[in-house]
């Protein structure tokens, strides 16, 4: 039996298709179509997964859409009603969408696919996350807990995972939203919503959170654990275009602008920006009002879950959680659980926000509808396209660099490692695609970590980004605690998916300058199943005596992760890439 689960129409579309319970492609639409945070319907996706499964759309049995449109355009009118007129804006900007896309999201699967409409499911919004985690998870019996924006009405959900039944206990609904109130600052502190949050996250260690208190007046913390959200200080509630009110501006002053290039004292002044300005002490004063800000949000927001989390009693999940929605790709939050909660075992599927919702749809069809028992483990993230080296060869000959073809595999990756010690920065490109936001090896910007300039280097050349923005490390599995203090040895666990921030030991942080960020990292635990990354990653240790790499996602600012050997040269050509490992090719711009 096939099943297609399809995510649309909100944030990144994505479809993931299984064959009798197990999955055999999941991606992203804005990896094919190349259009960052694509959301439309995902075709491209679609036709990707029924080509990985060699099928035609005629044999599918069951598709399945990862929310229920109709009960979130119910949300979408009763809003506009009890805020009129205030939600009149509101409701002109929502109907564009919902009028011509999502209200006919049935007829466009039907006219897409050419399948009966008797073959079209709907999921919960919020079960689909749930699902999306523990229906991937290792556990036969867990606590999970979503956290987004909102869904049909709810924005947070506490549930129960015994076997192959997930029942839903409690719910917080919207406006009352943690992910949209970190969205508001994200807005506030010149980021893209919906792009920027991490952004913020990242912002936030060069900051001091001494406005919590301000922050706690625009979300507070109720006896139950639960969250309020006070609706003088947002917006979103009645607008599409602006999240916070006036009186978020009276409170917080004014927002930073986005074109701003933000530096502080910690941070310090790259030579990347140029000569420093004029007002250079003014603007680090800015500056610095705004990452605390970012500090002070970040602090009340790891508060919020950890608080409730702790209402949870852990002992009757066999101290087991599983996490999703946008929240969950909080890293810094994810890195604190097990020490401020009485939960032990973690679990997170790699795509946790509204991409993943494809796979936790249409395993909510697979176990839930269809009474199958659960049995599925995601223990990897490669679940996307694969290039044979002469799809690599075709490419490459529309190009005039300089390349060397290794039959051996291990002598291409000692001439990668020599490159690396000499401080090459290298685009890798191997096997098959990563599923979720992070590049995990197959779709990475390799370096030094070693190197003190490297993350100067890496932003200014290749990334084109914010200097306080960090790079994590790929280690291998069995040298995380050597260096990071974090034991996890279980043979799943969210280092896998680079989920997690840990501290850096006091003594490997002078050692791994490029990867330490204020003395923390967000971890990719390598493994041998990826024998390819870790054997390199092993000669690295054999040449340095440091068993990891610094990784970042194989694109430059504003682009999708690159996808095929055309997008991989592309981003060779107009990036500052010194080497590209391209299959079996090893390109150089060398003439």
């Amino acid at each position: 039996m096939y099943i297609l689960g399809i995510s649309a129409y909100f944030h990144d579309a994505s479809a993931a298709i299984f064959k009798d319970g197990d999955l055999i492609a999941a991606i992203e639409e804005e990896k094919l179509s190349r259009i960052k945070h694509d959301y439309g319907f995902p075709k491209h996706a679609i036709q990707y997964c029924l080509d990985e499964a060699k099928i035609k759309s005629s044999d599918i049995d069951f598709v399945v859409f990862y929310e229920k449109p109709f009960i979130k355009f119910e949300r979408i009118l009763k809003t506009v009603i009890w805020g009129f007129p205030k939600t009149f804006k509101l409701f002109q900007e929502s109907m564009k969408g919902w009028l011509f896309d999502k209200l006919w999201i049935t007829t466009t699967i039907q006219t897409e696919l050419n399948i009966p409409r008797n073959k079209i499911m709907f999921s919960n919004h919020h079960l689909s996350h749930a699902a999306s985690s523990y229906y991937c998870s290792p556990f036969d019996k867990s606590a999970i807990v979503t956290f987004d924006g909102v869904g049909e009405w709810a924005t947070t959900t506490i549930s129960e995972g015994n076997g192959s039944n997930i029942t839903m206990k409690k719910e917080i609904r919207f406006p009352h939203s943690l992910g949209l109130i970190y969205s508001v600052f994200t807005a506030f502190l010149g980021f893209e919503i919906n792009e920027g949050e991490y952004k913020v996250m990242g912002m936030a260690p060069y900051g001091n959170p001494i406005y919590t208190d301000k922050v706690r007046k625009v979300i507070s913390v109720n006896n139950d654990g639960s969250f309020s959200v006070n609706k003088n200080y947002i917006s979103y509630h009645y607008s599409t275009k602006s999240s916070y009110s006036k009186e978020f501006v009276k409170l917080f002053g004014e927002p930073r602008e986005s074109d701003k290039l933000f530096f502080t004292n910690k941070t310090g002044y790259p030579e990347y920006f140029g000569d420093k300005p004029d007002d250079y002490e003014k603007q680090v004063e800015s500056n610095q009002y705004y990452a605390d800000i970012a500090a002070s949000i970040q602090k009340v927001t790891e508060e919020i879950v950890i608080n409730l989390l702790n209402q949870i009693p852990a002992k009757d999940y066999d101290y087991n959680l599983c996490l999703a929605g946008g929240v969950a790709l909080n890293s810094v939050i994810n890195g604190k659980i097990k020490s401020k909660t009485d939960f032990k075992n973690i679990y997170i599927q790699p795509s946790a926000g509204d991409g993943g919702g494809a796979i936790g749809a249409a395993l909510t069809f697979i176990i839930d509808g269809q009474k199958n028992k659960k049995s599925f483990v995601m223990k990897h993230a490669y679940w996307g396209p694969e290039f044979s080296n002469e799809d690599i060869k075709n490419a490459i000959d529309k190009y005039k660099f300089k390349y060397i073809y290794f039959e051996d595999k291990n002598k291409m990756q000692d001439e990668i490692v020599n490159d690396l010690v000499s401080n090459k920065v290298i685009g890798l490109f191997q096997n098959r695609i990563e599923w979720g936001p992070r590049a995990l090896g197959n779709r990475s910007i390799i370096a030094n970590p070693t190197s003190p300039e490297m993350k100067d280097i890496v932003n200014a050349k290749i990334k084109f980004r914010e200097p306080y923005r960090p790079f994590a490390p790929s280690v291998l599995e069995d040298k995380i605690s050597t260096i990071f203090e974090d034991n996890d040895d279980k043979e799943v666990n969210n280092n896998d998916f680079m989920l997690n921030v840990v501290k850096v030991k006091k003594e490997y942080i002078p050692k791994i300058p490029a990867v330490s960020h204020m003395g923390t990292a967000r971890v990719q635990s390598v493994r041998k199943s990826n024998m390819d990354y870790y054997n390199l990653i092993k000669k690295f240790e054999n040449k340095t005596n440091i068993p990891l790499l610094l990784n970042t996602s194989f694109n430059v600012k504003g682009e999708p992760i690159v996808c095929s050997p055309e997008d991989a040269l592309n981003t060779f050509t107009i990036s500052g890439l010194d080497k590209l490992a391209l299959g079996n090719y090893y390109l150089s711009k060398e003439s």
